[in-house]
This record gives structure tokens, sequence and C-alpha cells, in this order.
């Protein structure tokens, strides 16, 4: 079942720079990431209680494109000079979900397993299902995280929901906006390959994913490619560009139950 966004995917020529960035413009502060080491890329993540933003560069850039994951970074990269590569989607069966969704006429690729060498050298471990065509203006990835080790044992996903960012509060994921040629077409794309219905809201296309929103927005009506909205307890809301996207903060409370990580 899938049950919300995981992770956004960024694509920075400098993953540090695109960091401090951040941290300038948003009030977010990144952790160190790794290095995918059969894929040519390396991260930095930036934590949102269940969810994250991964900022990822390209270290090997002939292995990069020998994978469409890493192929659709360079692109992002050489076209666009960086910013929302796709993003993903978490299900914590998803062996299960991709045979229900290939039963019912998905595209969806199979089911593969990924891996991150961290700095200190622990192998972080997950699955992934693609699709067909990677980018912002196709479906999302799905994705499968093993929960264990030092990055993803319930007391590291604890802290990291608790972890206040420099804008003063700890900070989660609230929707996406995803600038759209044609909201009701794309909406329908959603559907046929991941089973996920949105509604009609105005000229908009909406979707409710576990805690998460997600919004195709009419092209026109979008100044950037994509529009974060994120909660955190503070006084007065901001918004600001960053990373070729834009950021939003609004107040949340955030006595919310805790992420549901095994």
């Amino acid at each position: 079942m899938i049950r919300g966004i995981d992770h956004l995917v960024i694509a920075c020529a400098d993953p540090d720079a695109a960091a401090a960035e951040l941290q300038e413009g948003v009030g977010l502060e990144a952790s160190d990431g790794g290095h995918h080491e059969d894929g040519g890329t390396s991260n930095r993540l930036v934590w949102l209680a269940d969810a994250y933003l991964e900022l990822i560069g390209v270290e090997d850039r002939e292995l990069a494109l020998a994978r469409p994951f890493g192929r659709a970074v360079v692109q992002a990269l050489d076209e666009r000079g960086g910013g929302l590569v796709t993003y993903a989607l978490v299900d914590d069966d998803l062996d299960l979900t991709v045979a229900a969704l290939h039963a019912a006429g998905s595209a969806i690729g199979p089911v593969t397993r990924g891996s991150r060498r961290r700095g200190d050298n622990e192998l972080v471990e997950y699955w992934t299902a693609q699709p067909e065509e990677i980018g912002p203006d196709h479906v999302p990835l799905l994705i499968q995280h093993a929960y264990t080790g030092a990055e993803w044992n319930r007391e590291a996903v604890e802290a990291r929901a608790a972890f206040a960012h420099p804008l003063g509060s700890p900070a989660l994921m609230v929707r996406l906006d995803l600038a759209t040629d044609d909201p009701p077409t794309m909406a329908g794309i959603y559907a046929e390959q991941l089973g996920l219905e949105f509604w009609a809201v105005a000229d908009l296309a909406v979707c409710t994913v576990g805690r998460h929103t997600i919004r195709l927005v009419p092209r026109r009506e979008m100044q950037v490619p994509a529009v974060v909205t994120l909660g955190a307890e503070i006084e007065l809301p901001r918004s600001a560009p960053a990373l070729g996207m834009r950021f939003d903060v609004e107040y949340v409370d955030l006595q919310l139950p805790a992420p549901n990580r095994a």
C-alpha cells in the first residue's frame, strides 16, 4: 500500500552548496548522505519527519549514464542546471503492490535492490520500482526501505522527527505542487500506473496520500516547476526560492502521531 511521499530527488551540481542554499534561504539543515557506489552519484539528505529531500550530485558521469535514474539526474543538470528530478512514494510491501499494479496493466518496472554507502561505511539498503521514464513530468518511483541500521532504526526515525531545523522547529512535508501541461490527463496516468485517484478542484488535480497532498497544477499558473509546502511551528509563514523550486513554510501543530516506521 502506497502511504505517502518518501522523498524528493533534487539534482545539484554541488550537494554541499545546495545544502548551504537551503539552510540560508529556507532554514533547513542537511545531514550527510553517502555514495551510490554502483550509480555514480552521491547525496546529502534533509530530513522532514517521515520524508526527506535528497540533494543528489554526479560523481562519475559515465557510471551515472549507465542507469535510467542516473541519466535522469544528468539530464536535469545538463538541461536545467539541476532541480527536481522526480520523487518517491513509500510502500512497505512493494512486491505485493507492484504485482497488483502489473495485474491491473501498469508498466511500472520490477522491484530492484538499491544501496547507499554512508560516510561511516554502513550500507543502507532499499528497493525501488521505477516508471518507464523518469522525470518531473512523469509518475514517481516507488520505494521500500530496510528499517534497520543507524539510519532507519526506530530511535533514529524518532530523533529525525524531533530534530529542530535552523528555522526554529522540526519540519515536515505537507504538500507537493507540480507544474503540469494537462492535469486531468496526468491524473489519469497516475491512476493507470500507480492506482492513485485524483479529484478535480477548479483546474487542479488533487490526491491525498497518507498525510501528504499532491497537486497537479496547470503550468501556466506556476512560476517554477515545483512548490514544496512544509509545516513547522513558526510564528510567521515564509516563502523562498531555492534549487530551481520554491519552498513555502506554514504553521502546523506538530503534536502529531509518531511516524509509522517499523
